[in-house]
């Protein structure tokens, strides 16, 4: 049995566009999805990169939109262009060979957060019996596997902002061990909430630009001073790549290699040192079976925050001996998506594959002078891209990171 993982199948739902190609062109912009955020009315940080358009009673239905948290909304649309992309028919595929693993870090902050302002002003019994199955995180791949006829393995990752990436790599690790004949994997997230932002300001994490919020996700840049908090929803479709060559489907890319790790350092700050990360780039590598400089691109975790560009761009350079490829962060258009966002820069390294571009790090004005790296800025570049290297890091300290490459 092979272990070559093909990608078969890509669906997105972000700050860039509503669909593969719509977010393709609006990474390859390079124009900031950052923007005044009227849900955030009240909040000191009233700016993020939500998805704009998007309606989940048009895309899903009033009576399903009611029942879903915008967490799921996002997903299952994501899905459903992944899976037609993919070229497999639900209704005649073996749905006992088919998984479900998703990525996601918050669940559905928002019903929690308008169901606890119904029990503060209306009491217990005006609380949603749907509360709890709108909430919980899993819910998201339950409902993929209700509507696509999925009884295989069924499960969401949370581990923080690296959630997507972690899906995946779990994804792959099914197919690999012959548990399913195909997984629909990613991530998807949506809290972009009064609390969640107000909490994320308090930790100092995000940026204060409020007045430009186009001008604030700069990663990389020397006046960077936090994130921009985003919502989308990611999914890629994988399978064994005899499987997809024996139906002859279109194989846009292959997955090649996973690591992950643990800094064990603290719960929001990333080591200095990236020793963590440095074990998950090296364990990535190993199961590629590669070496750094078969690495044509990196598509770094980037989130604009100070402590993390710095030590990203310190453990590159450590891992790569100077000699880095070109890196960019499409967090400088889509903000940082959390649990989500794994997975959509995941899809984009795809993409960067098979077009042979990479997109421009946004606002990228004036590169931090300790970042040694060749951060692409101020319009796509185009190479020839054979091998990608996609960095994820969450909270905790997890570290996830993938190797794809050309199919």
């Amino acid at each position: 049995m092979t272990t070559d993982i093909a990608i078969t199948g890509l669906g997105l739902v972000t700050p860039a566009g509503i669909g593969v190609d719509a977010s393709w062109q609006g990474v390859l912009s390079g124009r900031s999805a950052g923007a005044k955020d009227p849900n955030l009315e009240g909040i000191p940080i009233d700016i993020s990169c939500r998805v704009a358009d998007f309606d989940g009673t048009e895309q899903l239905g009033r009576k399903a939109a009611r029942r879903l948290d915008r967490f799921v909304q996002l997903g299952l649309v994501a899905a459903r262009e992944a899976i037609a992309d993919s070229g497999l028919d639900p209704q005649t595929w073996d749905g006992a060979r088919v998984g479900a693993v998703m990525g996601c870090g918050m669940g559905g902050a928002g019903t929690w957060e308008t169901q606890h302002t119904t029990l503060l002003e209306k009491g217990p019994e005006r609380v949603s019996p749907l509360l709890i199955p709108m909430l919980i995180p899993n819910m998201v791949a339950g409902h993929i596997a209700i509507e696509f006829n999925a009884n295989g393995p069924n499960l969401v990752t949370a581990t923080a902002c690296t959630s997507g990436a972690t899906a995946i790599g779990v994804a792959r690790d099914l197919l690999r061990t012959g548990a399913c004949d195909v997984v629909i994997t990613g991530g998807t997230e949506a809290g972009l909430t009064p609390l969640s932002i107000a909490a994320f300001g308090q930790m100092h994490a995000l940026s204060g630009r409020v007045d430009d919020p186009a001008a604030a996700s700069r990663p990389f840049d020397a006046d960077r001073d936090g994130f921009v908090a985003a919502e989308a929803g990611g999914v890629l479709i994988l399978e064994r790549a005899d499987d997809a060559a024996a139906r002859g489907a279109t194989v846009r890319a292959r997955l090649l290699g996973y690591g992950a790790s643990a800094d064990a350092y603290h719960i929001t700050a990333p080591d200095p040192d990236g020793v963590g990360v440095g074990l998950a780039i090296t364990a990535a590598l190993d199961s590629a079976g590669i070496t750094p400089r078969d690495v044509d691109h990196i598509n770094a975790h980037g989130t604009s925050t100070p402590l993390n560009d710095a030590a990203e761009g310190r453990v590159i350079n450590r891992i790569f001996d100077g000699d880095t490829p070109p890196v960019t962060s499409t967090k400088g258009v889509t903000g940082h998506s959390l649990g989500a966002a794994g997975a959509i820069e995941a899809a984009f390294a795809v993409l960067t594959i098979q077009h042979g571009r990479i997109p421009p790090t946004a606002n990228l004005d004036k590169q931090d002078p300790e970042i040694d790296l060749d951060v692409v800025s101020g319009a796509p570049r185009d190479a020839t891209v054979d091998v990608v290297m996609s960095n994820s890091f969450g909270f905790g300290g997890q570290n996830g990171v993938l190797v794809l490459a050309s199919a």
